[in-house]
């Protein structure tokens, strides 16, 4: 009697069974090699954030302590930079709140007079009035201000502040001459604080003028120096929240008659 050999045949659904466990192995391999190329991809973005925060974080002192040199050597502007930073980041609030979520208009506040570095010092710490070719080369500051910082990307819409601050509503300020909504809203924002601090500081010429004093001349100015609606929102919030930062203007001022000079520089 013969035996008859028995036919084993592999169905296609086991060999794929069987190579499950290889494939699966292999997966885990990639898995862990992609987790392991991302850990250090993180690692080294992590490093290179943490090196260009740092760069950030120095350029931001060294452009600080300059701009303090520089206000240093005016004794009638100290702690000027302070004051209108505070006074327009408050201000913008109120009118721009995205103005204020960054740093960049901040950074705009506290450096606007970085141009200054490049005034010879016989104009720039000059006691008595400047001639009017002093006065040229007085008015360049804004621009130089800009070059300086315009190549530093992360500053932003920083230059827009430094660059136009002291354009004028009417279209009759410098360097570029804008009118109206041209201006940027953070120049125009920064050219009221910018005044108010100036008229309610002492200087060679004049004591300075009281919060009450200081708002009129601003108020007068509305339209002609100032953006309206800036103006309005800034006197609502001197008279509806008053605040030590405001406050130091009311001690030791005067309230008399002449015009009040609204110019800053």
């Amino acid at each position: 009697m013969k035996t008859r050999a028995r036919v084993t045949e592999s169905h296609p659904a086991d060999t794929a069974d069987a190579e499950l466990p290889a494939i699966h192995e292999q997966l885990m391999v990639f898995a862990r090699e992609l987790g392991q190329l991302y850990r250090l991809e993180r690692s080294r973005s992590a490093e290179l954030e943490r090196v260009l925060r740092n760069l950030q974080d120095t350029y931001i002192a060294t452009m600080k302590s300059l701009a303090q040199v520089i206000e240093a050597k005016d004794r009638t502007t100290r702690g000027h930079l302070d004051r209108t930073q505070a006074y327009g980041v408050a201000l913008a609030k109120r009118i721009a709140p995205e103005l204020a979520d960054g740093p960049e208009l901040g950074y705009g506040f506290f450096l606007h007079d970085i141009g200054k570095v490049g005034i010879p010092e016989h104009i720039l710490c000059k006691v008595g009035p400047l001639s009017a070719e002093e006065w040229e080369v007085m008015r360049t500051h804004p621009a130089v201000g800009a070059q300086i910082v315009a190549p530093i990307h992360f500053l932003g819409d920083a230059v827009l502040v430094i660059r136009h601050h002291h354009e004028r509503f009417d279209g009759s300020g410098y360097p570029d001459g804008l009118l109206g909504a041209d201006i940027p809203l953070a120049a125009r924002i920064f050219a009221v604080v910018d005044a108010f601090d100036a008229m309610t500081s002492d200087r060679p010429y004049r004591r300075a003028l009281s919060l009450e004093r200081a708002i009129g001349e601003i108020r007068e100015g509305a339209g002609k120096q100032f953006d309206p609606e800036v103006v309005r929102v800034f006197a609502d919030m001197i008279e509806e929240e008053p605040s030590p930062i405001w406050d130091r203007a009311e001690s030791g001022l005067w309230d008399g008659g002449g015009p009040a000079l609204v110019h800053t520089g």
